[in-house]
C-alpha cells in the first residue's frame, strides 16, 4: 500500500474524472469537491489509572443539499482530517448513487482501541459525543458505527445525546443494538451488498458466481460477511486476510469457521485447515475470479495494480484503489465494481433505521433484506446504463457521473443562497 496516497486528492481527482463527462458547470463541480465544514476537537479524558490523556477527534460535514449528512465514525491511529474529509466526501455520492436521501459526512478518534479498557472507550466515546452534540441531530447529522466501532459505541452516543438534550431521539444515531433502536439485518448490510454487487456483475459479463473463485482481503465485519454469502451464492472462497497475513486453500476455506476462529484469537493466521500462509499483498495479486477488498483505503496501488491477477474486484472497503491503480486495471479489463455501490448497503439499512425509528415501527429481518436488494439491483442497473449510453471508460466513472448529476441536480435546484 502507497504510504503517499491522499485520500482526499483520490477522491477529488474521481469526482474531476466523472465532471468531464456530465454538463455542469464548473463552479459547481469545484463546490461538491470539498466539505462544507470540519470539526476538529481535543477529547481529554480521564484514563483507569487517573492521568489524562488528550485524543485527536474530528467530524466532516461535507455536502447536505439532498438531505442530513450521514457517515460512520472510525477509531484507528491512522486516523487524519484528510481521510475523514475523503470519507465524509465519498459518502455523499455513496448515498446519491443509490438514491437515498443524505448527504455525507464521516467521523474518525485518533486512537488504537486495542489498547485501552472498556471503560476507558465509554469514555472517551461520550467525550467525543458531547461535542458532537450541537452538530448531530435526526435532522442534521446522523453518525452510524465505522472500523472499530459497532454497536457498543452507537448506543453509548445515543444515550449521552439523549441525556444532554433531555429526550428520546433513536434516529439521531445509526447501527445501534436492536434494544436501543437498531434494525434488524444492520449488522450484515455491508456485506449482503458486496455480495448482491458481485452477483450482479457476473450477470452483467454474463458468468455465473457460484463456482468462482474468491480472494477477501480484510476479514472483519464486511469482509467476513461478504465471504459468507459468497459462499452461499455457491462460490469458493479461497483465501481471507485480516492484519495478522492471509490464510489460502485451493479447494476453498470455511468462511464461517475461519470467522469463528478469529473471533477465538484474534487472528485468520493459524486457522488448522488452511493449506498455507500468505501475505496481504500476495492475497491482492492471486489469481482468483473475484477479489474483494475489504480493509483499509489505498490498499491497491499502481504497484500491486500491475500485478493484480482477478478478473473482478468488488470495493468492501472506502477507497481501497488508488486512481494510478484503477487505470491499470482499467487497461487490463479488470472489471471494478465501485465502493460506493459495492460497500452501500450499510448506508442503505442505516436508512431504514432511521426511516423506522421515525415511524416509531420495526420492520422484519426479511423486509429489510428484501428492500436491500431492491436498492442495490437498481443502482447497479442505473450504473449500467451510464457506463453504456456514455461510453465510459469504467464503472466507478459511470457510478461517480449517476452521482454528481444527482447532487448538482438538488443543488440546482434548491438555488444557492446567500
Amino acid at each position: 500500500m502507497s504510504d503517499e496516497a491522499n485520500p482526499f486528492e483520490s477522491l477529488q481527482e474521481q469526482i474531476d474524472d466523472a465532471a468531464a463527462f456530465l454538463d455542469v458547470p464548473g463552479d459547481v463541480v469545484t463546490r461538491l469537491k470539498s466539505p462544507e465544514r470540519v470539526l476538529e476537537a481535543t477529547l481529554t479524558v480521564e484514563m483507569d489509572d487517573g492521568r489524562l490523556e488528550g485524543f485527536q477527534a474530528f467530524r466532516s460535514q461535507f455536502n447536505g443539499d439532498r438531505g442530513p449528512y450521514k457517515g460512520g465514525i472510525r477509531y484507528h491511529p491512522n486516523v487524519s482530517r484528510d481521510e475523514v474529509k475523503a470519507l465524509s466526501g465519498w459518502m455523499v455520492y455513496k448515498c446519491a448513487v443509490v438514491d437515498i436521501p443524505y448527504g455525507g459526512g464521516k467521523g474518525g478518534i485518533v486512537i488504537d482501541p486495542r489498547e485501552y479498557s472498556e471503560s476507558e472507550l465509554e469514555r472517551v466515546t461520550r467525550a467525543f459525543a458531547k461535542e458532537l452534540r450541537p452538530f448531530i441531530g435526526p435532522d442534521r447529522d446522523i453518525p452510524a458505527p465505522d472500523v472499530n466501532t459497532g454497536q457498543r459505541e452507537m448506543n453509548w452516543i445515543k444515550d449521552t445525546y439523549e441525556k444532554l438534550e433531555n429526550t428520546t431521539a433513536p434516529g439521531v444515531i445509526t447501527g445501534k443494538s436492536l434494544d436501543n433502536g437498531g434494525s434488524e439485518g444492520r449488522v450484515e448490510a455491508t456485506g449482503r451488498s458486496v455480495m448482491l454487487a458481485a452477483r450482479e456483475a457476473f450477470a452483467y459479463l454474463d458468468r455465473d458466481l457460484s463456482g468462482a473463485t474468491v480472494a477477501v482481503q480484510g476479514y472483519g465485519n464486511a469482509g467476513s460477511v461478504a465471504a459468507k454469502l459468497l459462499e452461499d451464492q455457491g462460490a469458493s472462497v479461497v483465501a481471507v486476510s485480516d492484519s495478522s497475513g492471509a490464510v489460502f486453500h485451493p479447494e476453498g476455506l470455511d468462511a464461517r469457521a475461519v470467522k469463528e476462529f478469529k473471533r477465538e484469537t484474534g487472528a485468520v493466521t493459524g486457522y488448522a485447515d488452511a493449506e498455507e500462509e500468505l501475505s496481504n499483498e500476495e492475497l491482492l495479486t492471486m489469481d482468483v475470479d473475484l477479489l474483494v477488498p475489504a480493509a483499509l483505503e489505498n490498499a491497491i496501488d499502481a504497484e500491486i495494480a500491475s500485478h493484480l491477477e482477478a478478473d473482478v474486484v468488488v470495493e468492501a472497503a472506502n477507497g481501497p484503489i488508488t486512481p494510478e491503480a484503477d487505470d491499470i486495471l482499467a487497461s487490463k479489463d479488470v472489471m471494478v465494481v465501485p465502493d460506493i455501490l459495492a460497500n452501500a448497503g450499510g448506508v442503505t439499512v442505516s436508512y431504514f433505521e432511521w426511516v423506522q425509528n421515525r415511524q416509531r415501527f420495526a420492520w422484519t429481518e426479511a423486509r429489510v433484506n428484501d428492500e436491500l436488494e431492491r436498492v442495490i439491483v437498481d443502482a447497479f442497473d442505473r450504473l449500467v446504463d451510464a457506463f453504456e449510453e456514455k461510453e465510459l471508460p469504467n464503472f466507478r466513472t459511470a457510478a461517480y457521473v449517476v452521482a454528481i448529476q444527482r447532487v448538482a441536480d438538488a443543488f440546482g435546484g434548491a438555488g444557492s443562497w446567500p
